[in-house]
């Protein structure tokens, strides 16, 4: 039986022990890796056009008003059952 494999993961051990380095380095770098992820994604963002987020804005400003009267009239409609039910 033969040893090379061995040897291949000693030396491996030995070069991810060096690529770690100590914590305080490692905390920076991971670090600098979240930013740098974070522009790369920001990079990839498609911003919307000023008419289309004039359109976006328009429906979820009519979507929540028409929301808001559905549960007000909901709310009206219980309140006068409750007070039919319990006379007061």
């Amino acid at each position: 039986m033969t040893d090379v494999g061995h040897s291949r993961n000693a030396r491996r051990s030995g070069k991810d022990a060096a690529k770690r380095g100590n914590p305080i380095s490692r905390w920076f770098s991971g670090i600098g890796l979240f930013i740098r992820q974070i522009l790369d994604e920001l990079r990839k963002v498609v911003r919307p056009t000023r008419s289309e987020l004039w359109n976006y804005t328009l429906v979820v400003i009519v979507f929540v008003t028409v929301i808001m009267a559905l549960v007000s009239a909901l709310d009206y409609g219980f309140s006068k059952l409750i007070a039919l039910a319990f006379g007061t």
